[in-house]
């Protein structure tokens, strides 16, 4: 059986068949409490987009859960995810593949945007929690490693947002995420992961830009986890506080030299870590505070565009967005918390079309004032 201190490895492409042999080698059966224990899979479903994308998990994995744990005597099995805010869940289940899986496997699907919630203390920090997340026996995390364009990286942990109510999302953005993320973890208790390492975006939660390794990887300790992958998208654990925030808080470790990696299949050399965009670049143009994931996501893609055509810099003031603009002034903003600048752009998030139209059309006015001063002159 996998030990608390061990990540096991596959490579391939026959996602299904990895799957179960990864399961089987970690001895997942064995932990299970009883044939009868009320098993939650949880895969990652921010948004309506495929997994080729590098955005979410690949239905086949799920699959492959699925068949193991019938396989091996287990029945009472659910799936349960909520998409961020600003997207419907069910058109998530619809696009990425899983209302076809939920029709084959003829599993309850659980969407946590329509679920009760519960205050719970999460290791000093309450937090309302998603009934049904706390109704499980036990919890299979099926994240994504990806990049996150807030958060660095997201993976075990921070897969667990999908579990609280849209409410509760707004407020860990409020609250910076880094915290909140790990106080969750600290009262939602993962008992088994298995990461989608397939083709992750290095940058952005919502992809665009996979990183295709073909890699699964099998995992019990979420900081572990989160640490190892950190490393594989070129960043310390350090410079993810919440991985430090939920070890600190007993979660888990975060020490790299008491891991052991185990690697079954064929043999492969470890992949390099991911080369990341220029997100430096682009954000020294946003002035950010408190956003959701979505808002912020949709306007990553277009500043990337802006900066490729060489024109990013034409913009000359900082873009705001998030929730602490609420009720403040200024001259360029995102989103409809930004309702009280001279220009914003509305929506909640404004769709990525539509902030490159606006911030385009800003960039031309610009472009013609400095036309005309220099006429002038």
């Amino acid at each position: 059986m996998i030990q608390q201190n061990e990540i096991i490895k596959t490579y391939g492409t026959n996602y299904k068949t990895m799957t179960r042999e990864l399961l089987e080698t970690a001895g997942l059966s064995e932990m299970i409490p009883s044939k009868d224990a009320r098993i939650g899979i949880k895969p990652n479903l921010v948004a309506p987009i495929p997994a080729s994308y590098g955005a979410t998990t690949h239905p086949e994995i799920v699959a492959g859960i699925i068949e193991y744990l019938r396989a091996s005597g287990f029945s009472q099995i659910v799936i349960l995810e909520s998409s961020w805010v600003g997207d419907k869940t069910s058109e998530s289940l619809e696009v990425c593949g899983y209302s076809e899986l939920l029709r084959e496997y003829d599993v309850p699907f659980l969407d946590m945007q329509k679920d009760r919630a519960r205050k719970i203390d999460a290791g000093g920090m309450e937090l309302m929690i998603c009934q049904e997340a706390l109704a499980l026996d036990f919890l299979i995390n099926v994240p994504v490693l990806k990049g996150h364009c807030q958060t660095k990286v997201t993976c075990a942990l921070k897969n667990m947002k999908g579990l609280i109510p849209n409410s509760e999302k707004r407020h860990f953005h409020a609250w910076g995420l880094h915290r909140p993320i790990a106080h969750l973890a600290a009262a939602l208790h993962q008992d088994f992961i298995l990461v989608d390492q397939i083709c992750g975006d290095p940058d952005c939660e919502d992809g665009g830009n996979p990183y295709v390794t073909n890699c699964l990887m099998a995992a019990r300790d979420p900081v572990l986890c989160d640490a190892y992958g950190a490393s594989l998208l070129g960043y310390g654990a350090d410079e993810i506080p919440y991985i430090i925030m939920a070890e600190e808080l007993g979660v888990g470790s975060a020490d790299l030299h008491k891991l052991c990696i185990r690697q079954i299949g064929h043999s492969q050399e470890e992949e390099k870590p991911a080369k990341r965009r220029r997100l430096v670049a682009i954000q020294d143009k946003v002035e950010e505070v408190d956003s959701c994931s979505a808002c912020y996501a949709n306007l990553v893609p277009v500043l990337l565009r802006l900066e490729e055509e060489g024109t990013l810099d034409q913009l000359g003031e900082k873009l705001a967005i998030g929730q602490g603009y609420r009720g403040k002034k200024g001259r360029l903003g995102i989103g409809n918390c930004t309702r009280c600048f001279e220009q914003y752009i509305p929506g909640c998030p404004p769709e990525i079309e539509e902030i490159d139209a606006f911030l385009r059309e800003i960039i031309r006015k610009q472009a013609g004032s400095e036309g005309t001063d220099r006429g002038v002159q």
